[in-house]
């Protein structure tokens, strides 16, 4: 789909601002759309890992999905907010799939209640 070019020299102030607002409104929502889609790969209970930055792979399972990223808690009780692009399926070999499927209760980590607002 080739769209006609813009003659932008052309364009006013207000207008120039116009479509930059539309611009940045559009690129919001095709990341947001981009985002969804990665989201969905996954569900919540998922074992995952992902690389922050200044750390190795972490590995964890998913226990929420928020607006732009899905909270995942790692082995040692961490908790983090990562972006669905930078997450991959644990892959675990079958004996550590199998010893997954019975955590024992020292592996469970209970969270704070919210507080209410």
């Amino acid at each position: 789909m080739t769209m006609p070019p813009i003659d932008i020299d052309a364009l006013s102030e207000p207008e120039l601002i116009d479509l930059n607002r539309r611009i940045v409104e559009r690129l919001r929502m095709v990341q947001t759309l981009r985002s969804h889609r990665q989201m969905l790969k996954f569900s919540v209970g998922q074992r995952v890992r992902f690389e922050p930055p200044g750390h190795g792979v972490l590995a964890g399972m998913i226990t929420r999905y928020n607006r732009k990223t899905v909270t995942v808690i790692t082995e040692d009780g961490g908790q983090w907010n990562v972006a669905p692009t930078l997450l991959r399926p644990a892959d675990l070999p079958h004996a550590e799939r199998a010893e997954a499927d019975h955590v024992s209760d020292a592996k469970v980590v209970t969270l704070p209640a919210r507080k209410e607002r």
